[in-house]
């Protein structure tokens, strides 16, 4: 690929990007190369939010552009090649929390990234995440949580997740007060300062 498409979404400039996938099936590009490249400039749009050179409504808004890329690709995707995925990444706000900002974000730039995401949403029960391990047989697991009483249910559900004998997956944790102390704590193996932190820590866990 050019590049060209990449730097049209990491630009935000969305009627170029759409009018450039438009012309390049009908030029008999790959569709799937065009959705790769797209996916490889949301990681720079990740990049540049964690430098604080992009802020959420630049995020919302490129995955506005996305969505419509999306929407034109579709038709010329095998279903196999539309659904391709990295993996599976388990994520919810943890029981007590109900915050979702910074979780919905992570989700955000979990899918755009390539991973299918299990959102359970918030105030998420102990055994409900236990349970969604069991069923999806996911390898990593995302507790988010804002609040400081969150902190004593990320270390219950890592617990009760040893404790069910499904400690082999990796648990990553996230939130607004969440530093290296409250990771030890919790016993997770990671935590992300962001959500581009948060992708980095997944794909380095499961490949990508």
């Amino acid at each position: 690929m050019s590049g060209k498409l990449l730097k049209l979404l990491t630009d935000l400039k969305e009627q170029e990007a759409l009018d450039f996938v438009k012309n390049a099936l009908e030029k008999g590009v790959d569709p799937m190369d065009l959705l790769r490249e797209a996916r490889a400039g949301m990681s720079v749009i990740g990049q540049k939010f964690s430098s604080k050179e992009y802020f959420i409504p630049d995020l919302v808004y490129s995955a506005e552009i996305l969505k419509g890329i999306v929407k034109i690709l579709e038709p010329h995707l095998k279903k196999e090649e539309e659904t391709e995925r990295l993996g599976k990444v388990i994520i919810g706000t943890v029981a007590g929390d109900i915050h979702d900002i910074g979780k919905d974000l992570v989700v955000f730039m979990l899918e755009v990234s390539g991973f299918e995401v299990v959102d359970l949403g918030i105030n998420v029960p102990v055994q409900k995440i236990v349970d969604t391990i069991k069923e999806t047989r996911s390898k990593v697991v995302g507790l988010s949580g804002f609040l400081t009483l969150a902190f004593q249910s990320m270390k219950d559900t890592v617990e009760a997740i040893r404790e069910a004998g499904l400690r082999d997956v990796n648990i990553m944790i996230g939130g607004g007060q969440i530093d290296e102390q409250v990771r030890g704590f919790t016993g997770a193996d990671a935590y992300g300062k962001d959500a581009m932190e948060a992708v980095k820590l997944a794909k380095g866990w499961i490949g990508g």
